[in-house]
């Protein structure tokens, strides 16, 4: 993917780091945030990525950057994709052009890429724990002028992970600010009583005027002497106790609570983040922002905006790429269909997301049985611990989590489900490479770290019609224990996908096309790719043996047998780490069944694989069309057929 540069306005053209930033004056910052935000618009409509998030947070950055001593001063962002603005501002305004493209710059934070990234942060409610262990070893280091602060926003409070953190930051002391970037979204809107919480605070008229009144009546803490500040705890926490009965939640544990202000206005957020420098030990400042400041569109519907690829900036016309024919449909949109359809059979059928309802298409059941479908927030181990209560009362729970996110909740698949042996269907979407996300998105792991787990069934399908079967078959009455069903991001290859449900064979894969000296064994969508090799192939010649296993727990073994007795070369194609991946189940087998043969893997390799478009990233591990192709050449190399073609 190519990608377009574009001129930054005067006062940001004088900035390339937070040193220049320092220099523009105070008075200044408004017109540096219009310009910075409108610079953040003119990129990501050209060049597509996450777009209202960063928009949000432009007065927030541009305040930080200008108070604190960044880098020395920790900051680390939760989740990551608000921080294009922290990007453009720390040194990379003039790649930010490359954000997300195939060897360009990544669309999160990530520490080898800059000093200014202290925090590799693409999973979401890590930053607090992060920047407590960054504040005591500053502490321990005896570094006590150095600053530490977690933005935390985009609905990462709503996990588990940032309540572990701030109890433990309550009684550490450190120096730690935390700033809570409320803007009451994820990607979809919030749920649950800590947002209802929240805006309880925000929006109490009488508590935030009688405190700016007070606060006002004070004037100046010097004119009180030494015990002024213990004077306006006193007062404010009083004013706190009676009027908001709820909001003493973080000061319970011991943080001093901070705000509402407004996250919009910079000279404000200056003046009080200069503040905060002084007042040691653990702080949360609550400002209010609006998710897609700045662009109308986008603070209408922050969902669709939260990254809605290549857009025209002044019509808001988001561009679809120009198709004559019918176009196979997304597998999460099959997704969300084919539950619908189930449900309208099955009553007992239930489900769960962690704040993930419009990208997994969870949100189709949610409009037709809404008291059938529950947006958990992002809170991967409850989903499934949820889902594994819903079990126990004979309900079928489908719990649809990105296999990257499902990493979060493993010991609650192991523990709450697996040992148990309940009926919850996990659909893992985005397995296998994820595309322009990059790193901390990638599905590589699902295939490894499932199929190690008793009383699980692990499968993937090849295409739509195949999802559909598989969730078919796992919603019904004899089929028991937990089921995954794995799938990637993207279209499908069906035009014509909704063909009438079928039950398939646990355990049982099929022959695509028959062949000679060399089987490849595919798993889930790449077999489209093999296919692809395999027609390919076929103009010269060479015919390779093809077959969907369908099932990577239970294996197929009558047809391992088969595929071992008649062929001596195999090739294994997954879209996943070739480490504990299918591959490897492959050679177990061969290895148990006292079989010989030449195995090559082909997959995820044991590396941390970067970003850009999916193709790009089949084509540098291994697995595009084209490398299957040239791997099934090498193999057929010297071979009778290889003999016969040059023959002929």
């Amino acid at each position: 993917m190519s990608s377009q540069k574009v001129n930054a306005g005067k006062l940001l053209e004088q900035v390339n780091s937070p040193e220049d930033l320092k220099k523009i004056k105070e008075t200044d910052l408004p017109e540096l945030c219009k310009e910075l935000r409108q610079y953040i618009i003119d990129i990501v409509s050209v060049n597509g990525g996450h777009f209202g998030a960063s928009l949000g947070v432009v007065e927030l950055t541009v305040a930080l950057h200008y108070v604190f001593n960044t880098p020395y001063d920790q900051l680390v962002w939760d989740v990551g994709h608000q921080a294009y603005g922290h990007k453009i501002l720390t040194e990379r305004r003039d790649v930010f052009n490359t954000n997300r493209i195939y060897k360009g710059i990544s669309g999160f934070p990530k520490r080898s890429e800059s000093p200014y990234d202290t925090f590799g942060v693409g999973h979401s409610s890590t930053s607090i724990s992060a920047a407590l262990g960054m504040a005591v070893a500053s502490h321990y280091k005896k570094e006590e002028d150095r600053q530490h602060i977690a933005v935390i926003g985009d609905g990462a409070l709503t996990a588990g992970l940032a309540f572990e953190a701030l109890n433990h930051a309550g009684v550490e002391d450190s120096n730690l600010l935390v700033i809570l970037n409320d803007n009451c979204m994820s990607i979809d809107p919030n749920v649950g009583a800590l947002k209802e919480y929240l805006t309880d605070i925000a929006t109490s008229r009488t508590y935030n005027q009688l405190r700016n009144d007070i606060w006002r009546l004070l004037g100046p803490i010097s004119k009180f002497g030494p015990n002024a500040r213990e004077i306006v705890k006193k007062v404010e926490k009083s004013i706190k106790g009676t009027l908001l009965r709820k909001s003493n939640f973080f000061e319970a544990l011991k943080f001093r609570y901070f705000g509402p202000i407004d996250g919009h206005d910079v000279k404000h957020l200056v003046k009080v983040l200069k503040d905060l420098q002084h007042i040691p030990g653990p702080k949360l400042l609550h400002c209010i922002t609006v998710k897609g400041k700045g662009f109308a569109l986008a603070e209408r519907d922050q969902t669709k905006w939260h990254a809605p690829g290549l857009f025209d900036k002044i019509t808001g016309e988001i561009k679809k790429s120009s198709v004559q024919q019918p176009q196979p449909p997304k597998y999460q949109e099959v997704f969300g269909h084919t539950l619908v359809e189930l449900a309208e059979k099955n009553g007992k059928i239930m489900g769960i997301t962690p704040a993930m309802p419009s990208g997994s298409s969870m949100n189709i059941l949610m409009e037709a049985f809404p008291d059938r479908a529950f947006d958990v927030g992002i809170a991967e181990q409850h989903a499934v611990t949820f889902s594994a209560g819903l079990a126990t009362q004979g309900l079928v729970p489908f719990c649809n989590i990105y296999s990257t996110f499902m990493q979060r909740a493993y010991d609650q698949v192991i523990h709450d489900v697996a040992i148990q042996n309940l009926k919850v269907i996990f659909c893992l979407d985005r397995a296998g490479i994820a595309g322009a996300d990059g790193a901390t998105h990638h599905g590589a792991y699902d295939l490894a770290y499932m199929r190690c787990i008793p009383n699980m069934t692990v499968s993937a399908p090849m295409n739509e019609e195949e999802l559909r079967n598989l969730m078919y078959t796992a919603q019904l009455e004899e089929t028991t224990g937990p089921f995954v069903i794995r799938y990637p991001r993207g279209r499908g290859v069906m035009v014509d996908w909704q063909k009438p449900l079928k039950s398939i064979p646990i355990g049982k894969g099929r022959k695509i096309s028959a062949g000679e000296e060399v089987a490849i064994l595919s798993i889930g969508h790449v077999g489209n790719l093999v296919m692809k090799a395999t027609e390919a192939l076929e103009q010269e010649g060479i015919r390779p043996a093809h077959y969907d296993l369908r099932f990577v727990k239970p294996i197929d073994e009558e047809l391992l047998h088969e595929v071992f007795k008649e062929f001596k070369k195999v090739i294994t194609v997954e879209d996943g780490c070739i480490m504990g991946g299918m591959g490897s189940a492959v050679l177990e087998f061969m290895a148990d069944h006292g079989y010989q043969a030449r195995v090559h893997r082909l997959g995820i390799p044991d590396k941390v694989v970067e970003h850009g478009e999916q193709a790009e990233l089949y084509e540098e591990c291994g697995y595009d069309p084209a490398s299957i192709v040239k791997t099934v050449k090498a193999l057929f190399a010297g071979s009778t057929v290889s003999k016969r073609l040059i023959a002929s």
